[in-house]
């Protein structure tokens, strides 16, 4: 068990010791997906973070009973086969964090056509706290970098991630850093746990150091979540049915 508060970090560090090894990194399953329009797809293993609100826990939770090795030769082969077959232009690597292995990453991003634009969906802890990530990250022109903020302020973040509060600032850094280098990139915000004033303040945060705005991301119920949140006597706003999502959330 991973006690509470701690240092998102250091987790990312143990997790991939489970989940990497050399240039390979443990995925379990690669798909199409309805977001972004049509996306292609590879789900990863392993978290630094422990989101009440998450959809694959399972995966983050019991990284090293879950997927498969692959190497970045086989997950770019994979996500751009199913772009091809689907006629998406876009591609991605979700599920749990992506930035966990940054060898493996690196290699994919180098392998997949420029024609195609890569979304990195990532709550950014590894980016903010390693400067040099984002300037890596800066040789991919089809790169678009989609920081996932777990709520609007470190109190918001710690509640919801049970990792130390700092780790929101290290989420706010990763946007720097990004931009500071070139890199695209834009802060999603899920905002159904967080009060009207701390959502407020966030704004206020994001145009200090030059974003004019973030994506709204809200609670989708997936039944597993849903139970999990009941569990721990979570409250949230605003949810959506997994069949209702908002259509500029898609």
């Amino acid at each position: 068990m991973i006690p509470i508060m701690f240092d998102p970090v250091d987790v990312a560090r143990a997790t991939e010791r489970i989940v990497c090894a050399g240039e390979k990194k443990s995925y379990y399953r690669f798909r199409s997906a309805r977001f972004y329009g049509g996306i292609s797809t590879a789900d990863c293993v392993g978290c630094c973070l422990r989101c009440v609100f998450c959809w694959s826990w399972r995966e983050l939770e019991r990284p090293q009973k879950y997927g498969s090795l692959y190497g970045p030769e086989e997950v770019a082969r994979q996500l751009v086969s199913i772009a091809e077959h689907k006629g998406y232009r876009q591609i991605r690597i979700s599920g749990n964090e992506p930035t966990i292995g940054k060898e493996h990453l690196i290699r994919v991003l180098e392998l997949i056509p420029r024609e195609y634009v890569f979304i990195l969906e990532t709550n950014g802890i590894l980016i903010g706290h390693d400067e040099t990530y984002a300037a890596e990250l800066a040789r991919f022109p089809n790169l678009h970098v989609r920081v996932s903020l777990k709520g609007a302020c470190e109190e918001d973040f710690s509640r919801l991630t049970g990792a130390r509060p700092e780790g929101f600032g290290l989420q706010l850094s990763a946007l720097e850093n990004l931009l500071g280098h070139g890199v695209r990139a834009h802060p999603a915000c899920m905002v159904s746990f967080s009060s009207e004033e701390s959502i407020r303040e966030l704004r206020e945060r994001l145009r200090a150091i030059g974003i004019g705005d973030f994506e709204v991301e809200e609670l989708i119920l997936y039944p597993a979540v849903q139970a999990r949140l009941k569990r721990l006597g979570v409250q949230f706003g605003v949810s959506h049915e997994p069949s209702c999502v908002p259509p500029d959330q898609v």
